[in-house]
Parts: structure tokens; C-alpha cells; sequence
């Protein structure tokens, strides 16, 4: 645990304050408008490709303006090669695809099993076409390195339990908001589609296949988008990937949506130092499990 103290430490005496604060500027901006005006909810009515594009002009927004800052700021007479300027405006673009690309399979001709059976392949769908890109990327721009984050060389699970631990008292706490219990658990999603006989493994199949998801979101964020542009740009590439971080929670609870920005940070920077996301992954499979446990009593207790 100490040295995760000291990773952020570290960071956060290293960083343009400058940056960081308009950063958060930015952010808190683009936080406070969203759940104001509602943005979220309106891009989900549009057409597909509206739709794609507007989160695509979101993220890349995000996601370019610590960089746009730190070339008005440095005074580093260099600047990155054109694959970070490439990758930088393809990013975007992959996520956005993944998160509205629609999945629609054929399982069953019983309807209520049909949608319950595409819900659950959503998210391992999901996983694979976003990997599929993201190694035709590595093994274009990174080879010289672990497939994003798929190394145990430096990692210590017992910090990671810690911080799970640490997690626990305030996710209790969430569970008593009303905002909070209106998204979690994401079980009561597929309640009204389970029929037929095992109920309860089809819950629990459901709830393994929304951490599937974890996968996708860590090798995104911490795996790709730290340690690719880490390449070029070194501990820069932390703050970039927590401003994207964040804007992919405004559908979430406000709470939920804040705190991502800053565990962005805290991850990112682990990643960077230990060059795994497998501590970060099982913090944020852990987190995920422990909401949706949090959301269940919550609606049991009411």
C-alpha cells in the first residue's frame, strides 16, 4: 500500500498544476451541464450514427484537451510522433463504437428468454470486438510491449484488497440514495425477462457477464490509453485518460460520476508504475460486485 501512496503522491507533486486545474475546470463544467440539461439522456434518443457521433465529439473533447493544454503550457520544444496525433483522434472512435453498437442475436423464439440471452452476450460481445481493435493497434504501434496491462511482473494483490476494504463503508453509504438505487443493481434490468426453471443461475450468469464488462473498461482506459501513450508522452497520459474516464459515467449516479474522474487518476497512475491493470481490475470488478450487492439490500430494506 505504500508504494500506491507514493505512486500518487509522486504524481500529483509532478504535475503542471495549471493543467490539472483547468482540467478540473473542464470537467466539473461538462459534469455540471450534463446532469442540468441532461445531455445523456438526449443522445440516447437520437439516430445511430447521430448518436455515435456525438459521443465520439464528446470523448475526443475530453480526451485532447489536457493535451491541447500541455502544448499551450510546456515549454518542450518536441512534440510526440504522428502515431500519438493518430491514436489519439482512433481512441474516441473505438469507444464510441463500443458503447453504441447495438447487439441483437436470435437465441430463442421464446421473446422474454431472447432478451434476457442478448443481454448477458452484450457485454462478452462486447469485449471481444473492442480487444479485436485494440490488438490490431498494439500490434501495429506497441509490440514491444505486454498486450496493455497483460503483465503480473510488478503487481502485489494485497494493496488492492486494502483499497476494496476502504471501499466498502462508502458504497453502504450510496446505497442509501435514491439516485443510487435507481441504477443498481443493474440486476433488476433483466428481472422482468427471467422465465422458465434456474432462476437463480441465470442471475448469477447475468452478474458474471456484467463484470465481463470490467475487462473491456480497464484494458480501454488503464491498459490502452495510458500505457500506449505512455510511449510518447509519460505520466502525461494519466490525466487525458481520467477526463475520458469520467464522461463515459454521466449516465450514472452524480456521486458515481465525480469520484471516476479522481479514481481515474489513482489507477491510471498505478498502471503507469506497474505497467498491469490486474490490480485495477480487481478493484473494479470488486467495487462493481459490491455496488450491485449494495443496491439489492438497499431495495430489500425499503
Amino acid at each position: 500500500m505504500g508504494d500506491i501512496i507514493k505512486y500518487i503522491r509522486n504524481y500529483l507533486v509532478w504535475i503542471d498544476k495549471r493543467i490539472l486545474f483547468f482540467s478540473i475546470l473542464f470537467i466539473s463544467s461538462a459534469i455540471f451541464c450534463n446532469y442540468f440539461f441532461h445531455w445523456q439522456s438526449f443522445l440516447y434518443q437520437l439516430p445511430l450514427s447521430l448518436e455515435y457521433a456525438a459521443w465520439y465529439f464528446i470523448f475526443l473533447t475530453a480526451f485532447s484537451f489536457p493535451h491541447i493544454l500541455t502544448v499551450l503550457f510546456s515549454k518542450k520544444s518536441n512534440s510526440p510522433l504522428w502515431p500519438f496525433y493518430f491514436l489519439m483522434f482512433v481512441a474516441p472512435a473505438v469507444f464510441a463504437a463500443k458503447m453504441v453498437l447495438p447487439v441483437h442475436l436470435t437465441f430463442t423464439s421464446d421473446v422474454l428468454a431472447n432478451i434476457y440471452w442478448n443481454k448477458v452476450f452484450y457485454w462478452p460481445i462486447k469485449l471481444f470486438g473492442l480487444a479485436t481493435a485494440l490488438f490490431i493497434i498494439w500490434r501495429k504501434f506497441n509490440r514491444e510491449q505486454p498486450f496493455y496491462g497483460f503483465s503480473t511482473k510488478h503487481i502485489s494483490l494485497k494493496p488492492y484488497f486494502i483499497m476494496l476494504l476502504i471501499m466498502v463503508p462508502l458504497i453502504a453509504a450510496a446505497a442509501t440514495q435514491h439516485d443510487f438505487l435507481q441504477v443498481y443493481p443493474k440486476l433488476m434490468r433483466i428481472e422482468p425477462f427471467l422465465t422458465g426453471d434456474y432462476i437463480g443461475i441465470k442471475k448469477l450468469i447475468y452478474e458474471v457477464a456484467y463484470g465481463i464488462d470490467f475487462i473491456s473498461i480497464e484494458l480501454f482506459f488503464r491498459g490502452f490509453l495510458v500505457l500506449s501513450f505512455a510511449k510518447w508522452i509519460g505520466k502525461e497520459a494519466v490525466l487525458p485518460m481520467a477526463l475520458f474516464y469520467c464522461t463515459i459515467h454521466f449516465g450514472k449516479p452524480l456521486g458515481e460520476c465525480i469520484s471516476s474522474f479522481f479514481g481515474g487518476i489513482i489507477l491510471g497512475t498505478i498502471t503507469y508504475h506497474t505497467r498491469s491493470i490486474y490490480g485495477g481490475l480487481m478493484v473494479h470488478l470488486g467495487i462493481a460486485w459490491l455496488m450491485e450487492l449494495g443496491g439489492y439490500l438497499g431495495h430489500s430494506l425499503l
